[in-house]
Order: C-alpha cells, then sequence, then structure tokens
C-alpha cells in the first residue's frame, strides 16, 4: 500500500485491508511515500498486527518508488496493489487471485465499470480509455484498463519485471513490460469510485501526456532484458530487524518499525 499526504483515509484503508477474507493469509506492506499532512505520525501510532509492517521514505519519491520499495520486502508468492484512498473496494482482492491460484495467469487486473457516479469526470475516462486504447494498438493486445490500481501479479514475476518508473507512470509500465514479458494478463470486474478533486483527486491531464510517454518508451525499449532479483536488501533490512528504508539520498532512517 503505497501512501502519500492521505492522513484523512489511509488508517481506514489498512483497517479494511486487514479485515479482508481472502482465501489464503497474507501480509500488509505499508509504504509512506514521504507524507507531510501527518500521516506518518499517524501510521506511527497505530497498533500493528503480525501480518502488517510500516516502512519509510524520507522524502516523496512518487508511486512507483514506494510499489518498488514494497515489493523488494514482499514475502508472499503473490503481490497485490492497494491505494489508500479509499477508491478500490480491498473485497475485491478476492476476486484477482483465483486465476493466479489456479494457475491460469500469472498477472490479474481489476477492470472499473466507469458511470455517472462513481467517475470523477467525463475527460478523466475519456482520457483512461484513450491510453488504454494507445497501449492496445503499441503492444497489439485487447486490455480494458491498463491504469487499474488493482493489480495481483506472482512475486517472482513482478520482480522480473524491468521497472524505472518512480511515479504514477509506474502503472502502464507494469502493464507493458507484463505485455513484453509475453504475460496474458486476465482481466475481472471490480468496484470503484472516483474521488473528486476537492477529496483529494490527485491526477490531471500532465499525467495523461506521462502515461503515453512511458508506454513509448517501454514499445521502443524493448523487453528481452529482464530486472535481477530486488530480494537481498530486503533480506538484509529484515535480517537486522530494522523497520526503516533508505531515503531518497540513500543514507537511511534510523527509526524502527513499531507495532
Amino acid at each position: 500500500m503505497p501512501v502519500y499526504d492521505e492522513v484523512a483515509t489511509v488508517e481506514r484503508a489498512i483497517e479494511e485491508v486487514l479485515g479482508t477474507e481472502l482465501p489464503a493469509d497474507f501480509e500488509l506492506i505499508v509504504v509512506n511515500d514521504g507524507s507531510t499532512d501527518g500521516t506518518r505520525e499517524l501510521l506511527e501510532q497505530l497498533d500493528w498486527p503480525d501480518n502488517a509492517r510500516l516502512f519509510h521514505h524520507d522524502a516523496n519519491r512518487g508511486k512507483g518508488a514506494a510499489v518498488q520499495t514494497a515489493l523488494g520486502h514482499a514475502r508472499g508468492e503473490i503481490a497485490a496493489i492497494f491505494d489508500a484512498d479509499l477508491e478500490y473496494d480491498p473485497a475485491d482482492i478476492a476476486v484477482l487471485l483465483p486465476p493466479l491460484l489456479e494457475r491460469r495467469a500469472n498477472a490479474v487486473f481489476g477492470v472499473r465499470a466507469f458511470d455517472g457516479y462513481t467517475s470523477h469526470s467525463f475527460l478523466y475516462v475519456l482520457g483512461n480509455k484513450g491510453v488504454t486504447l494507445a497501449a492496445n494498438v503499441l503492444f497489439n493486445v485487447y486490455l480494458r484498463d491498463i491504469m487499474t490500481c488493482h493489480k495481483a501479479i506472482r512475486t517472482d514475476v513482478f520482480r522480473s519485471l524491468r521497472l524505472s518508473a518512480r511515479g504514477f507512470d509506474i502503472e502502464p509500465e507494469i502493464t507493458a513490460r507484463l505485455l513484453q514479458a509475453g504475460e496474458r494478463i486476465y482481466e475481472v470486474p471490480i468496484s470503484y469510485r472516483a474521488r473528486s478533486t476537492e477529496e483529494g483527486k490527485k491526477l490531471a491531464a500532465p499525467d495523461g501526456f506521462r502515461v503515453l510517454r512511458t508506454l513509448i518508451r517501454c514499445r521502443l525499449s524493448g523487453g528481452a532484458q529482464l530486472a535481477a532479483p530486488q530480494r537481498g536488501a530486503a533480506a538484509h533490512a529484515d535480517a537486522a530487524g530494522n523497520g526503516s528504508l533508505p531515503d531518497a539520498s540513500g543514507s537511511g532512517s534510523s527509526e524502527p518499525l513499531r507495532r
């Protein structure tokens, strides 16, 4: 769960995820990405159960960096992304798992149904459909929602992807790299209710152009080269019992994980 300035929703999001019934044991990894609105202080005051861990970035590095940090510390066979803004229903995580558990696919995306109640705006939906169309043309596939934040992927496959995006453009990059690795993405319908701008919706028109730029970059760069596993640093941090992560400068934090 990547978190940045979500003090109003993060506690409820954590409670709902931890309270979700899934067909397997699971662990929640929360990465506070340099929040400055009191989110860090709130998270540090929570009583963390054994199946939840908290890590911090000392400065805001972007959603992609937070996802990479969590992935480096993941211990399960399947990794799923869940945002802290309450736009998604954590119960839908269970909907993503059957194709993975049954080994029908290595990646499952939750497809959002946009309508008048759940959508942010017409232009937001149009932009989402536009970048999805671009991905389908560039990679000769037929997907319905590449920008969904509800993605579940086998952890080893996820770690093998050559990912470099640090911000929100991690979403199209994950999709592109999966397709270039020959993965057939399984899609299932999920619930969704977009926040309004007043409620904290962070996306804007420039983000759509960043998505297109990312898709084109991935298409031109090819996908033959895969990333090396990211287990080393995570294993070292876990073995040391240190629940902190290096900040953007690489100096790290000495503050321990609170439970």
